[in-house]
This record gives structure tokens, C-alpha cells and sequence, in this order.
């Protein structure tokens, strides 16, 4: 089933169920009204919500129009939001563009950090920003939703775990990272809000592509219209959903409705690199990537950050190019005294 929560003026929203072609929604608040309540007692709620989605594909329940532009993030806000690094041929990428060593542990050990939680982007919300100085970059990955797990819990019990899937543009400020990271501490003022897509589906949507903890389909990434990345976010993914809860719940329990994120979806080729779409490659998930590579072939980097009025879009499509999660289509935007709390 695919779930998502519409805006209503509250900071948690209203739970709804959409059909799978994503053109119409069904109110879910007699089952449960928010996501975290339905998380909160999953095994309980979840055969409610698919017999209520059951009945919307039928079109025996009332409905009403879809638009991805009136939902939050399927979770507002979350107890926890930790984002891996699962595709380490970025990181090493990237770690380069910093001329930082990348310590060989990074191909065995996954690298995770604890994210903002208090508060995510809607899927077609701007991305606000200060300065465009900074770096503004998208990151476009995949994400899990989790029931409880125990601290401890080994990948396959981490992976029976996983309720929800669905996409992240995971922004960055490329600039202040570096600063950040020298102090010691990780990050934090380099990394505002995440944005999810529009709707989060049990894996069992996914069909064959959900296998050995990945989602074996292409990642669209798109800036102003033009296609910027379709790498594939089950290749290349050095640690499944299964290692990477795991690894989250090491030393502590994770709390249902906390999200995992795989970080940026990166494709080699031939060994090295991947190449651009205008190469006939696959492209990339985010900005950094390719001016890294810009940088090795060229000396410097060529590709600019993101800038005030440009517009991100990521999605994920089925075999049969229906989209699976609606897109998160987002305009980057300066902060105005307005938009200040």
C-alpha cells in the first residue's frame, strides 16, 4: 500500500492512503490519523490501512483527487533520522573533492550521521537557503521507515523491521562542510532540511525490484528540466537496508517511525567513476559528485551549486515507467525576514 499525510495545519498532518497510480487518496483517520500513530501500533493498524486501500483501488470507499503540492513528507517529523553512506564510491568521490584520506574500514564499516528530524520539507516545498555561497546541492536517495528494533539487532532482524520505503533529497551546503568536519564533531549547519517524496510504500509494492534489502530501480534526478542522474540504487550499494539498521541499532534501540537513509545513490563504471547522461552514462545523484570528477579531469570544477530559482526533481518509476512514490519537485529560494521563525 502506498501511505502519505496531507497537510492540514497541524505539524504531524493527516494520514491518507493513495491508490498505486497515485491519482486519488482516502482519509485513513478512523484507522489511525497520523503516520507515527499508525508506526506506533503497526501490526495492529497496517491489515486495517490495507484492507481501506483495498477498498480505494475498488473505488467502494470516498475519494478525492491526488496533488502531491497539499501532503507533508509522509513523516513531518521523526524521532530519528539517520543518514548512511551505503554507495561508498560517492564517498570516496567526495572525500576527494575535500582532499580527505578515506580510511579503508569505510568499504567494510558503514558511515552514518544523525540528522535533523524536527522538522522536514514537503516534497514540492522549497528549499530555502541563506546565501548560495554556501554550496546548495541535492542529494537524491532512498530511505526506510522502521518499527522498533532492538539494540543489538542483527541485519536480518533489522530488515524484517523496515515497514515503509521511500525517496530523500537529503540537501547539503557543500561549503560549510568542510569547517564542520575539521572541528571534529559532524555535521550540523551544513545540513538544513531533508525533503521526502510525496507518498512511502511497504516494500512489498516494490515487487521484484525490493531484493537483498535494495531497491534495484533507477534513480531520476533532474535540475530545470533536464536529467541529471538515473543511476541504479541497487548497484553499487555497498551495505543493504538490513546492514544499515543494524548498524544504527549497534549500541542503541531504534524507536518506530525512525527513518534510515542510504545516502546518495552513486554508480561506478568500469571500475572507476560513472560518466555524465551527456556521455551516455548514468549520471549522478548529486552536484559534488561530478565536479569531483570535473576537478580530476579538468583541474577544477565546472558544474556550479545550485542557485536561487533553480529547480530540483526526483523520482523513481516502476519497469513500467508509472511512478512509485510521486516526485519531490523542489525550487530552491532565498531566505526572506518572512520566512524567519
Amino acid at each position: 500500500m502506498k501511505l502519505a499525510t496531507l497537510k492540514d495545519g497541524s505539524r504531524d498532518g493527516r494520514l491518507i492512503v493513495v491508490t498505486r497510480d497515485l491519482k486519488r487518496y482516502s482519509h485513513a483517520g478512523e484507522v489511525a490519523r497520523t503516520m507515527q500513530a499508525a508506526l506506533d501500533d503497526w501490526m495492529t493498524i497496517a491489515p486495517q490501512l490495507a484492507q481501506l486501500a483495498e477498498r480505494l483501488e475498488e473505488g467502494t470507499t470516498r475519494s478525492e483527487a491526488f496533488d502531491a503540492r497539499q501532503v507533508h513528507s509522509p513523516l513531518p517529523r521523526a524521532y530519528q533520522w539517520a543518514d548512511g553512506s551505503a554507495y561508498v564510491n560517492h564517498v570516496e568521490l567526495v572525500r576527494q573533492a575535500r582532499n580527505a584520506a578515506m580510511p579503508s574500514t569505510f568499504w567494510t564499516d558503514p558511515l552514518m550521521y544523525q540528522g535533523g528530524s524536527d522538522n522536514f520539507l514537503g516534497p514540492c516545498d522549497p528549499i530555502v537557503a541563506c546565501d548560495e555561497s554556501h554550496g546548495i546541492d541535492m542529494e537524491g536517495e532512498v530511505a526506510v521507515i522502521v518499527d522498533d528494533v532492538p539494540m543489538g539487532a542483527a541485519p536480518d532482524q533489522a530488515l524484517d523491521a523496515i515497514r515503509l520505503v521511500m525517496l530523500v533529497n537529503d540537501v547539503s551546503l557543500r561549503h560549510l562542510i568542510p569547517d564542520e568536519l575539521a572541528k571534529g564533531f559532524g555535521f550540523f549547519q551544513s545540513k538544513p532540511a531533508s525533503a521526502f517524496s510525496p507518498v512511502a510504500v511497504t516494500p512489498d509494492e516494490l515487487g521484484d525490484a525490493w531484493k537483498g534489502g535494495k531497491v534495484h530501480l533507477p534513480l531520476l534526478v533532474s535540475v530545470n528540466g533536464r536529467l541529471f542522474g538515473r543511476a541504479n540504487a541497487g548497484i553499487d550499494m555497498t551495505f543493504d537496508f538490513g546492514k544499515l539498521v543494524s548498524h544504527a541499532a549497534r549500541t542503541r534501540a531504534l524507536s518506530a517511525g525512525s527513518i534510515i537513509g542510504s545516502g546518495t545513490v552513486s554508480n561506478k563504471k568500469y571500475g572507476g567513476p560513472g560518466t555524465s547522461i551527456s556521455e551516455g552514462g548514468d549520471g549522478y545523484s548529486c552536484i559534488a559528485e561530478i565536479r569531483m570528477i570535473e576537478t580530476i579531469r579538468l583541474g577544477r570544477p565546472a558544474t556550479p551549486f545550485l542557485k536561487f530559482g533553480d529547480t530540483v526533481r526526483i523520482e523513481m518509476n516502476d519497469k513500467s515507467g508509472t511512478s512509485i512514490f510521486g516526485a519531490l519537485e523542489q525550487t530552491v529560494q532565498r531566505q526572506t525576514l518572512e520566512q524567519q521563525p
